[in-house]
């Protein structure tokens, strides 16, 4: 038996009997082939994940979600609703300028009006208090502003309180304003004689516009004429002497406030009753007089009269008596009166002890000394105008 022969039996008997083969040249080869196989296998098997690390993208961590806070649903929001205000009487200072001097005023309240004089655009104001009854004839009273103010610093309740006292007593009430070179109106000054700034330098016709001025409410409203009456403030109440001068046809009284006589000529045909009020302590125009505050700068100020000069003047103007009698006297401030005067006339000088260069009773200027209380330059005016 051949060497082939005799393995090719052997491995017959040794799977018949469930030992292990023997080995043969080619089933070495075979399990060489295999462990080679295996090995590799193995190997590629340890290697895959590093490749799959490799060419597989990192998976991106998801962050935990953040807890949500809880909130309220916002209640939807209400329509706005715009409440309804109360009407309110117009004011002089808010209203643009009317043109119409020829329809009549029916109602009160507070009118503006523009009007043409001297080539120039003049505005003023009209305050109609409530108690106006067209069917009766009314009293007019003419308030002029001083320098560097404005027609609607005159109206202005807090300082002189003529339009509360207009509304109480029933006189209509006008604030002409100035000539200003500014679109605004604001500052102005009055032609008053030697006084005062760019009116005087421009010989404004302030007497002409006032006059213009009192036609118009005469055709506008039910307005007595022989109850005509000024007052002023500072220069307003310089430009009040003047219209007494060149207006006594129209005026029958006047109520300047610290103020004094600068007109340079002065001969009314009727006699017009005076009430000057003033501060013993004003400085802008002295009581004893003399040249106030920037009397360098002569478009601004002049050489006052002083107050007895002024109030002479006028009781001489008046023909009334020489010596004036005390009429009231009270703390902080007195009151004279020159009587027998022609056309039952009446000058009287009412003098404060304080308040410097304000209207007395009222609300100073800002930066201004306080007002004195001991009297009130506006009761004083309309007790004074009444009588006439």
């Amino acid at each position: 038996m051949t060497q082939r022969h005799f393995l090719v039996a052997a491995l017959a008997a040794a799977l018949a009997v469930g030992l292990p083969a023997l080995p043969t040249a080619d089933a070495a080869q075979d399990r060489d082939s295999q462990q080679r196989l295996k090995q590799s296998t193995q190997a590629q098997a340890q290697s895959a994940p590093s490749r799959a690390k490799a060419k597989k993208p990192a998976a991106k961590t998801r962050a935990k979600p953040k807890a949500r806070k809880t909130q309220p649903k916002a209640r939807p929001k209400a329509a706005k609703v715009k409440p309804k205000m109360a009407p309110r009487a117009p004011v002089a200072a808010a209203l643009r300028p009317s043109t119409d001097t020829e329809s009549r005023i029916t109602r009160p309240g507070d009118y503006r009006f523009a009007i043409q004089h001297g080539g120039l655009v003049r505005t003023y104001g009209v305050h109609v208090p409530g108690r106006y009854d067209r069917a009766t004839l009314a009293p007019l009273v003419v308030a002029l502003h001083g320098s560097g103010a404005s027609a609607d610093w005159q109206a202005n309740d807090a300082y002189h309180g003529l339009v509360s006292k207009s509304d109480r007593e029933g006189f209509v009430v006008v604030f002409p304003n100035g000539y200003s070179k500014s679109p605004g109106g604001t500052p102005a000054t009055w032609n008053a004689g030697q006084c005062c700034g760019v009116a005087r330098d421009g010989r404004m016709d302030d007497v002409g516009f006032i006059r213009q001025v009192v036609d118009n409410v005469f055709r506008q409203l039910s307005i007595d004429r022989d109850r005509i009456f000024a007052t002023g403030m500072a220069s307003g109440a310089m430009m009040t002497y003047r219209l007494a001068c060149e207006m006594p046809d129209v005026f029958k009284a006047v109520a300047p406030v610290a103020g004094a006589d600068t007109t340079a000529q002065c001969e009314p045909r009727n006699p017009v009753s005076v009430l000057h009020i003033h501060a013993r302590d004003d400085s802008r125009v002295p009581f004893d007089g003399g040249a106030g505050p920037g009397a360098a700068d002569p478009s601004r100020t002049a050489d006052f009269p002083s107050v007895q000069q002024t109030v002479g003047k006028w009781a001489q103007l008046n023909g009334c008596s020489a010596t004036p009698r005390r009429v009231l006297e009270q703390a902080g401030a007195y009151c004279e009166a020159y009587g027998y005067c022609r056309g039952r006339a009446e000058v009287q000088l009412c003098v404060t002890e304080s308040g410097g260069h304000s209207w007395p009773g009222g609300k100073p200027a800002r930066g201004a000394p306080p007002a004195s209380q001991a009297l009130s330059a506006t009761d004083a005016m309309w007790s004074f105008f009444s009588r006439r």
